[in-house]
């Protein structure tokens, strides 16, 4: 299997799509058409981790932040991006990133989160605004299944946890072939009536090409007459962030300590306490301040993240209580998740799950 087969399947699963604007993610470095020896999964590809991936004969890391971000001009070994950049490029090793790609998944870092601290009835924090469209075209009625079916297989009709959706009204369609025409049914300058099926569904945007490209395809008429329409809906299964509910609340001291334990934490920074009882909690993997005034209208009781600045917990006001639980500590289980969708996708070569350290901070108690 080659590097751009591997890659297409992590993409059908977590679309690159979903990423933030500002995200360097998918193959950062390596050759598209080299076969796949082994996968090594990581959440940064540091220089260690490359000689993980030698000793371990994977020439594919996978890896959650961006090894290559921003600015990089040269490659010389001076910093620790470009000496773990050589390294795999000498050793002829791939570097694909996922990042916000994930952290957008509804079933990705923040669920990861979720799901260690038990919480229940999930939605997301900040849903992303999506490049939704709205595709109708008009079928002879014994092709609609079929121009239906081509549609749901090229990604049109998902929304949420379900996909094939569409919605048909049939009705009676009109056309007079022209001149220089070849129409499917109907003579020459003669109006034709049709029973025809309107077909409507939903697609993301980014997925327009190949679902217009399966339509025609499918599509008996020469000319595929089609609309296709963007949509202001909000995805409300992809965004930053998460929120749940505890099945039954708890103090919050107690919730410090039940934090610190399934997080196997050293230290929680945290703002004042509120005197309420914790029962609905925001989390946002990484750097997470920006979630703050979300989790708020959310009613939140308590709020986990990394990087918060001095300042940012402020923006609390007794309303909710702010935990800063570090960058990687929030992401810690990021590893494994991907490990486990890609053990799922791949059976034909290993795929292994780093050991190297990768979090540069340490605490001294």
């Amino acid at each position: 299997m080659k590097i751009r087969d591997v890659v297409s399947k992590i993409e059908k699963r977590i679309p690159l799509q979903q990423a933030e604007d500002f995200d360097n993610v998918g193959l950062l470095c390596g050759s598209w058409d080299r076969d796949v020896s082994g996968i090594l999964v990581c959440h940064d590809a540091l220089e260690n981790v490359v000689e993980e991936a030698i000793h371990k004969n994977c020439n594919l890391i996978v890896c959650f932040h961006p090894i290559i971000f921003s600015g990089l001009k040269s490659l010389t070994g001076k910093n620790y991006v470009e000496k773990a950049v050589i390294k795999a490029m000498e050793n002829k090793i791939a570097i694909y990133a996922i990042h916000t790609a994930f952290d957008n998944d509804f079933f990705g870092v923040n669920a990861g989160i979720c799901q260690q601290l038990g919480l229940k009835n999930l939605k997301i924090l900040q849903p992303k605004k999506n490049d939704l469209k709205q595709l109708t075209v008009f079928v002879p009625k014994e092709y609609s299944e079929k121009v239906k079916e081509a549609l749901f297989q090229a990604g049109a009709g998902s929304i949420g946890f379900y996909d094939e959706c569409s919605f048909t009204v049939n009705g009676n369609g009109t056309f007079r072939p022209k001149q220089g025409s070849d129409p499917f049914s109907g003579q020459l300058g003669i109006r034709e009536n049709a029973d025809e099926d309107m077909v409507s569904v939903i697609f993301e945007g980014y997925k327009q090409g190949p679902i217009v490209a399966a339509m025609k395809l499918a599509h008996p008429y020469e000319e595929v007459a089609h609309q296709i329409y963007s949509l202001d809906n909000t995805n409300h299964h992809t965004g930053l962030g998460m929120y749940g509910d505890f099945e039954e609340p708890m103090e919050e001291k107690d919730f410090l300590k039940f934090v610190k334990e399934k997080f196997n934490l050293e230290v929680i920074r945290y703002s004042d306490f509120t005197g309420k009882k914790i029962k609905r909690v925001g989390v946002l993997g990484g750097s997470g301040a920006s979630g703050i005034k979300s989790a708020i209208s959310k009613k939140c009781d308590a709020y986990l993240t990394g990087d918060v600045k001095y300042h940012d917990f402020f923006l609390a006001e007794s309303k909710m209580m702010i935990c800063d639980i570090g960058h990687y500590e929030s992401e810690q289980f990021v590893t494994q998740q991907l490990f486990e969708i890609l053990s799922q996708k791949f059976s034909t070569f290993a795929i292994s799950k780093s050991i190297e350290k990768t979090n540069p901070v340490n605490y001294f108690i």
